[in-house]
């Protein structure tokens, strides 16, 4: 069956609401290093749902599903880094 216009309208429609949501956090993150109101749970099963996200947009047969891999990949990248450098405080913090 193939797919509606819709469909792809709202995965990209989804893809750029992501990445927008998601890029000004990571940003002032990488800018300041401030990371006291991050709250390193909910920020690090964010980033296991986007992975798993981008697996399933690579992974979906017969082809790549490339809204869903793009978005995750620029939130997983982004997740990874606030993630680490909200570890690299803590561990700092308790020194």
């Amino acid at each position: 069956m193939e797919q509606s216009w819709l469909y792809d309208i709202c995965g990209y429609v989804a893809s750029v609401g992501m990445i927008l949501g998601y890029l000004p956090q990571a940003i002032r993150t990488m800018r300041t290093r401030k990371t006291d109101d991050i709250a390193l749970p909910t920020f690090l099963m964010m980033a296991v749902g986007a992975f798993c996200f981008m697996l399933q947009g690579l992974l979906h047969n017969p082809d790549i599903i490339w809204s869903l891999f793009l978005t995750n990949l620029v939130t997983s990248v982004c997740s990874a880094v606030v993630f680490a450098i909200k570890l690299h405080n803590e561990f700092l913090r308790k020194k």
